[in-house]
Parts: C-alpha cells; structure tokens; sequence
C-alpha cells in the first residue's frame, strides 16, 4: 500500500471549522442585542437568541464529542447543513430574503464545493436554493420600529433569492474547479515527498552498504584464510572436504559482493557533499541510463563552458533524471542533450526523436500539468498522465530554473528547456 493511499480526499479540518463557526455565533449574537438595544428596534430576539444557542450546542458537541481532527465529507456534510438551518430559522424571524444579511446563507455550500464531494456540495446548493425561495414568502417583518411603511413591489423583492441563486452556482462552480485542482495537485505533491523520501532512503541504505562493507572485508579475509589453511591441511579427508570446499567458495562469494559495494559510486557516502557542473550532472545520468537502454545518447557540448560548479541537489538529479528517462522512453532510436552556457545563463536541452508531445496539450499550455490525459483516442494509449514530467518540473523550478515545453523542429520530438541564471545557480 502506498503511504498516501489512505489518505482522505474529502474533509474538513476540525479546529479550523470550529472556529467559524465560533465566529459567526458571537457575530450573529452582537447584531441581535445591537439592534435589540442600540438601535431599539421591535422582533422577536429571545427566539434568536436560542436559535444561536441550539447552533452553539451543535458546535460544543463537535468540539467536545467528535475526536477526529479531520472531518469526513459524511460528518462535515451533516454540520454544514446544520449550519444552512441555523442560519435561515434567524431570517425566518429577522426579515426573510429582505435581511440584508440574506447572501450569508450561501457560506456552507461555498465551503462544501472546495473541500467536499460533488455530491454533498449539490445537495447542499440544492437545499440552500429551497430555503431562499422559502424564505421568500413566509417570514416576519424586518426589526423595525413599529412605523414601518416601506414596501417593495415584488418583482424587485423577487430578484433578490434570483441573485442570490445566480451568484450561488457561480460561486460553487468555481470552487469545483478550484477544490479539483487543489485536491489534484497535493495528489501530485504527495506523489513527489513519497518519491524522494524513497531516493533518500535508499541513499542512506546504499551509504551503509558500502561502509558495511568496508567493515566487513577485514573479518571476512580473516575468515577465508583460515579456511582456506584448513583445506590444505583436511583437504584429504573425505568427510569435512566438501564443507570446506564450501565455506572457501562462499567466502570467495562474499569477498566479490562486498568489493562490488565498496566500489559502486552510486552508494558514496560523500554523494551529496560534491560540487558538480551540469556537464556532471548531465553525465551521471545518461551513464545510468545508458546501461538499461540500447538506444543513442548524444550529448552536445559545443557551447557550454564550465563556469560554475553547484553542490549537488538530489532534487535537480531527480528532476533531470525525469525528462531525459522520459525522453528515453518515448524516443525511436536518439535522445539529444544539449548544455548551452555564457556568462550570465546555463541551459539544459533534452530532445528525442519521437512524436513529440500531444497538439492539443502543447496549444492549451498543459505540459507541466499533473494528471492530465490528451483528448486525441491515438494519444491515450501512447502517454501517461504527467505525473513524471510534472515532478521532474515542480523539483526544477523549486531549485530556481525556468522550464519550456516544445515539439522540437529539428528531431521532430519532444523538446524540455531547462534554463538558470548563473546567479541562481550558485545560491542552490
């Protein structure tokens, strides 16, 4: 199971809502006793007064009785539609849709479109909608002061809840929109710690691997030594001749898997305390992939000069390590790396000679995007989702570098511009 896997993608923060809702019971509660007896104006306040606290209980009861800290979109639901309750019995008594405080309904489905599903979102617009045209035609009088002769001919009164409505499924569309892609993109963050949690991890292995192995080779030559006097003195005995034919063998075996450990520069325990241009960089990837991969790695150096060296960023490694394992993948038979660099700028290009990424996503400006999928059928088989080349971004223009995304006219393939400033680059 993935670590994030179990993560809920609907909720509501407990102490956040709490507060709030705090918020909005003291200020429901002020406004009732200053128009009350500040302004001495005439309605029913005792009856607002326990509608504010049955809304205060139901928060006492979240707060005292609810022990998660998250809210599930089941629970959060239930509470929002309290809300829309609570606030609509105060204008049942202070005015209906004539309380110029009327939009304040529309708060609960708002927050339930950005953080909630679909579903409950609709469900609570929907019951927000019955309300306002309820409240449209039974409610008492506004606080007034007992000589009120304002009156409004209801097509204008009317116009009110169709605002309302109106600014109501705006508001919720958007926050649809906005709560998907904020929903999508911690998806896709979550997606890039669990990935370098696990490059680091295995770092750290490789770094005790490789001083396990230092430590070991003493014990184990020891060990191989002695056997190996054994077997020239028992060599002739039948009974032990196999056994020490196999312990020499093994510890042979194990003193030919430690050098290997020892030897790997993958595993150096100094990896990330080196300083390195983006020629080294460049190289130490390509080597790696090269062994995996039968296809040509060309990489250009004719315009780049080693200005700088940078301290080595695992980010940047990954980063890189990204665009060129996707070039690998989609390319024909050539992957082109070309370094550029002057004395202001450092530019990185990786191209291939594949079909190059989707029309429609290049002309859109959605390369770079996580989860994304080409509208064109022949293209959804051929790609991914982006995660790869999002990650690959995120970590880049993290480490202050500018990205571009090209099909490129002279291989006919992708084309990524990974470009620095200088400057940038030496404060990484």
């Amino acid at each position: 199971m993935k670590f994030f896997e179990t993560s809920e993608e609907y909720s509501l923060n407990k102490s956040t809502y709490v507060n709030l809702r705090w918020i909005a019971y003291i200020g429901q509660f002020i406004t009732i006793l200053f128009v009350k007896f500040i302004l001495n104006l005439n309605f029913d306040y005792l009856i607002c007064i326990l509608i504010i606290f049955l809304g205060s209980l139901s928060n006492f009861y979240l707060l005292l009785r609810i022990k998660i800290n998250q809210l599930n979109n089941k629970l959060s639901t239930y509470f929002l539609l309290i809300d829309i309750f609570q606030i609509s019995s105060l204008f049942v008594i202070t005015g209906g849709i004539t309380n110029p405080f009327i939009f304040l309904i529309i708060i609960p489905s708002i927050i339930s479109s950005q953080y909630l599903s679909y579903l409950s979102s609709i469900t609570l617009s929907l019951i927000t909608i019955i309300f306002l045209i309820l409240l449209s035609f039974f409610y008492y009088d506004m606080p007034h002061t007992g000589k009120l002769h304002f009156h409004t001919p209801n097509y204008y009164l009317y116009s009110i809840p169709l605002s309302i409505i109106i600014g109501l499924c705006f508001l919720v569309y958007f926050g649809f929109k906005f709560g998907e892609e904020s929903r999508v993109r911690k998806k896709a963050y979550n997606k890039i710690q669990e990935l370098m949690a696990r490059e680091n991890e295995l770092l750290s292995l490789g770094a005790q691997a490789a001083a396990s192995a230092h430590s070991l080779g003493t014990p184990l030559s020891t060990i191989l030594l002695t056997a190996t006097e054994l077997q020239k003195d028992f060599g002739k005995n039948e009974k032990i001749k196999k056994d020490l034919d196999l312990l020499v063998s093994q510890s042979i075996r194990c003193r030919e898997i430690l050098k290997k450990l020892s030897l790997n520069p993958n595993i150096d325990s100094e990896f990330l305390k080196q300083n390195l241009s983006l020629k080294d960089y460049i190289e130490e990837i390509v080597r790696s992939y090269k062994e995996i991969s039968k296809k040509e790695f060309v990489i250009d150096l004719q315009n780049f000069k080693e200005i700088i060296n940078i301290k080595k960023s695992l980010e940047i490694v990954y980063g890189l390590r990204n665009f060129i394992g996707n070039a690998n993948k989609f390319s024909k038979e050539r992957i082109e790396i070309i370094l550029i660099s002057d004395n202001k700028n450092s530019c990185i290009i990786i191209r291939d000679d594949g079909s190059g990424f989707p029309k429609d996503l290049i002309d859109k400006d959605k390369i770079g995007e996580p989860y994304i999928r080409s509208v064109s059928p022949k293209n959804i088989s051929k790609y991914g989702l982006g995660l790869g080349t999002f990650i690959g971004k995120t970590l880049l223009e993290k480490n202050l570098a500018k990205i571009n995304f090209n099909n490129s006219l002279e291989t006919g393939g992708a084309e990524v511009i990974v470009k620095w400033k200088n400057k940038d680059l030496i404060n990484i």
